[in-house]
């Protein structure tokens, strides 16, 4: 009888085997499946052409030696390729890209990107106006129907612009535009980075003429992934501790100095 019951025993252990292989193969399978995807040596980014001293028509600027720091402490190499920031936006959904350069964390972007942690930096906006034409508001909530306002096309400037629907906005292209608009009277007022004002306006000598009314926001600054590349939370990942590991040696705060304060002058 106990022969016969350890006979039964071992012929059932004989059945699980070939019937649970099998499932333990596809979950192995799985499993490899959803490893993290290997980190490429060198990755492909866009940057925007317009946006100094952050990012430049010849691709210089604080975010190019951030990122680039940033990854090589990680073994990565990084080649920006600059063009316009709507085109560039494109190109990361798309997946033509790795990452874009420059994007501002807020509703209309959360959902179309990836994005690590840690910003690059955080940069305020304020609205301008001309010395001798001053918008009639103390405050942005306060500007009255009909106020004209300059942006630029596919640019963030935080969730709360969406709210203000007592203004008219004019979107344009670049800077330049923007500032043109603002010196002949087209627009009452303009939104814009204080660090890319200060540097647009000293470049097109009218700093005196064009100056800050009150803020509009700050907004922390990302290197956003394309979700179309699988590594894309591994790279922000990686992005995240190069940039901790820049904070921790000094660097970081090299490379910010260099520039001067990123918020209203």
């Amino acid at each position: 009888m106990i022969g016969m019951t350890m006979k039964r025993i071992v012929f059932l252990l004989h059945l699980a085997v070939i019937f649970f292989q099998p499932w333990c193969l596809s979950q192995a399978g799985e499993a490899i499946a959803v490893t993290a995807a290997p980190l490429p040596a060198k990755l492909m980014l866009a940057a925007e052409d317009s946006w100094p001293p952050f990012a430049d028509d010849l691709g210089h600027g604080l975010s190019h030696r951030l990122i680039a720091a940033a990854f090589g402490r990680r073994g990565i190499e990084v080649e920006s390729l600059v063009v316009p920031y709507q085109r560039a936006m494109m190109m990361a959904e798309k997946g033509n890209v790795d990452g874009v350069f420059n994007v501002a964390r807020q509703s209309s972007t959360r959902t179309r990107f990836v994005f690590g942690e840690r910003p690059l930096f955080t940069a305020s906006a304020s609205f301008y106006h001309k010395v001798d034409k001053r918008l009639a508001a103390k405050d942005k909530w306060s500007l009255p129907k009909g106020t004209v306002i300059g942006i630029i096309s596919g640019y963030e400037y935080g969730d709360e612009l969406a709210k203000l629907t007592q203004l008219q906005l004019v979107k344009v292209d670049n800077q330049q535009q923007l500032i043109n608009l603002l010196l002949i009277g087209r627009i009452h007022g303009a939104i814009m980075y204080d660090a890319v004002a200060r540097e647009q306006l000293q470049l097109m000598g009218v700093a005196d003429e064009i100056v800050p009314a009150f803020a509009n926001h700050s907004s922390d600054i990302f290197l956003a992934f394309s979700k179309q590349n699988p590594a894309a939370k591994t790279l922000a990942q990686q992005l995240d501790l190069g940039l901790t590991e820049l904070q921790q040696n000094g660097e970081y705060a090299k490379l910010l100095a260099q520039l001067g304060p990123l918020g209203r002058p």
